[in-house]
């Protein structure tokens, strides 16, 4: 046996014994992710040394086969570690050395000339297989940087690879040496994994650009192909989606469902079918979904193999496209219980929402999430959670709980409450329209701890403790007042019903406190027979925030009490007659009016009217 033979088999056993242990690892739940990565980046290292050793001759044929293998095997390994700047030199290197071997003179400059030159070159040679695998390792690199019109310019030796791959598993090898090299990964399998995820980013980036048709006729093909399940429900889930931006959320939501039945694990369907159930009104479909998305995410990892996790990780590596990434997103389980705690309370299923509501803050306290508020863009800062909070045991009827809790609020926010607070207008953009030239902070301080006063004294309405009623209103009335308003171009004023902007979330949310504050005041003054004072609160919470239903209905009350009728009917009639003050869909639930406390018989009301009416 010659010395080139008991190389190349040395060379072709340890390639063999690497791989078996690669196929021997364990991931998932039993090891940590840097554990799995640091398995993984001890093995690449063993490939890389196997490779310089052959890599250490000049091209020879004989050992083509096996260095294009061995190549391949440390390419899908540091793919999976995402070292795509590390592929792509490798991969360079082993080009030029194919076509020094293949004796190519004029080696073109442009990437995808030279690979065309490369596969023309091979085109009826043993190799051909080996540099298929080493191009998939190339359309891999190129699908990471989404560069989708090089893939496009490709488009026919793409389409070949497949025919590559299975004409070399029925090549005869009788007549070498040595059998094929073994592979961390079929090159088939890779082929596949690498065709559905160029769909799949084909079909997110032209979802994102409006072209749900073509898109959707794209991902339909795609969920058809063999791959992994997780892709096919990616496919399934993409179709969802486009389907939604072309207004069917019924096929949309059924698109949603064959994504889950295909892989349970795909939450991108999930979360947005809770989105449809939101469009569609459906708020009970929403709680249950959302039920299923927060039990989902809380999970533990389920175990799998080195194989199988390879192809999770070569999937994250591939679908690095701004579109995808938007599109799969999935909320923290965090963000997925706060959402349903302020279904729950637009439902009417307040105890449930108290509970999600202690249980998310307990979790933000916890050691394990102590970092999740800062980390998670879409959870609300924690005084507004804590008023949230507040204002759901308040509805559960739970008052001295919801005192305690406005009082966290008030602890950590009254020192830095400012003297004076100034919002200036400014130029609004598409990004922010709700923009301030000083600190959002200072007026958000106002807002949190006025807020907090408010929720006390519901509180204390609730519990029919008057004079406790009043000093909170009061508070809060006193922190509202520092706020002033200057519109662009002009003096700084006293904010009024008339600048009022629904863009302006924080103004009008600052004036719908005063509006509320000095009603419910007004309200506990007329339990105590202070008519006076009641009517004084009640005409200035009109005229802070004319929509505020207590305050018109009570505001009559007053004025029939002190024998005003006429200006009392019309003040109810200005008012309307609802039984339940109704809230806008935007506005914060501790700024709502409260369910509890005083109440006025509508249908006497509406008595009263009629009689006056008859008798003029």
């Amino acid at each position: 046996m010659s010395s080139h033979t008991k190389l190349l088999d040395r060379w072709a056993k340890e390639n063999k014994d690497l791989v078996c242990k690669f196929k021997g690892l364990k991931g998932g739940s039993e090891l940590s992710q840097e554990q799995n990565q640091s398995n993984l980046k001890a093995l690449s290292s063993e490939f890389q040394k196997l490779l310089r050793k052959i890599q250490g001759l000049p091209p020879l044929a004989d050992y083509t086969q096996l260095e294009l293998s061995v190549m391949y095997n440390v390419c899908i390994l540091s793919l999976s570690r995402a070292l795509v700047a590390d592929v792509q030199l490798i991969l360079s290197q082993t080009t030029e050395r194919v076509l020094m071997m293949k004796g190519t003179v004029n080696v073109p400059s442009n990437l995808v000339e030279l690979w065309q030159t490369i596969l023309a070159s091979v085109e009826n040679d043993p190799l051909k297989s080996g540099v298929a695998q080493l191009f998939c390792v190339q359309w891999a690199i190129w699908l990471n940087a989404c560069q989708l019109e090089t893939l496009l310019d490709l488009q026919d030796q793409l389409t070949n690879i497949h025919e590559t791959f299975t004409a070399a598993e029925g090549f005869d090898n009788s007549g070498v040496s040595y059998k094929y090299p073994d592979l961390v990964m079929e090159p088939r399998r890779f082929a596949d994994l690498l065709r559905i995820s160029t769909i799949i980013v084909q079909g997110a980036e032209g979802a994102k650009k409006g072209q749900g048709l073509e898109a959707l006729n794209l991902l339909q093909a795609a969920s058809s192909l063999s791959a992994p399940r997780t892709l096919i429900a990616y496919a399934h889930y993409l179709s969802g989606y486009c389907l939604s931006q072309m207004s069917r959320p019924q096929m949309a939501l059924h698109c949603y469902r064959k994504a889950l039945e295909t892989d349970l694990n795909c939450l991108s369907a999930l979360h947005q079918s809770t989105m449809i159930y939101r469009e569609l009104g459906n708020t009970e479909a929403e709680i249950k979904a959302l039920r299923l998305l927060h039990s989902t995410l809380m999970l533990p990892s389920s175990r799998e193999t080195a194989v199988s996790s390879m192809y999770i990780l070569l999937s994250s590596t591939l679908l690095q496209s701004q579109a995808v990434t938007s599109l799969l997103s999935v909320p923290s389980a965090l963000t997925v219980l706060h959402r349903m705690a302020l279904k729950c309370l637009e439902h009417g299923s307040v105890s449930e929402a108290v509970k999600h509501y202690l249980d998310l803050l307990a979790s933000l306290h916890s050691d394990h999430t102590g970092e999740q508020l800062v980390e998670e863009p879409q959870l609300p800062r924690l005084p507004v959670l804590y008023l949230e909070a507040a204002a759901a045991l308040l509805m559960a009827h739970q008052p001295l709980d919801c005192i305690t809790l406005s009082e966290e609020v008030i602890t950590s926010t009254i020192e830095l409450l400012p003297d004076k607070v100034l919002l200036e207008e400014v130029e609004e953009t598409a990004e922010d329209a709700d923009v301030w030239v000083k600190s959002k902070d200072k007026p958000a301080l106002v807002l949190w701890t006025g807020a907090a006063y408010l929720l006390q004294g519901h509180c204390h309405s609730q519990l029919k403790d008057w004079k406790q009623a009043v000093t909170h209103y009061t508070r809060c009335i006193n922190l509202v007042v520092k706020v002033r308003y200057k519109p662009k171009g002009l003096e700084p004023q006293i904010p009024s019903a008339d600048m009022l902007d629904r863009k302006q979330t924080l103004l009008c949310n600052l004036q719908r406190l005063k509006g509320l504050a000095l009603a419910w005041r007004g309200i506990s003054f007329c339990q105590t027979d202070k008519l006076k004072e009641a009517l004084r609160d009640l005409q200035f919470s009109l005229q802070a925030y004319p929509v505020c239903t207590s305050a018109g209905l009570w505001c009559g009350e007053v004025l029939w009490r002190l024998g005003r009728q006429q200006e009392a009917a019309a003040c109810w009639t200005r008012t309307g007659f609802a039984a339940q003050p109704t809230a806008a869909e935007n506005d914060p639930v501790y700024l709502q009016e409260p369910q509890s406390g005083p109440s006025l018989d509508i249908e006497e009301l509406q008595r009263r009217v009629q009689e006056l009416d008859s008798r003029l």
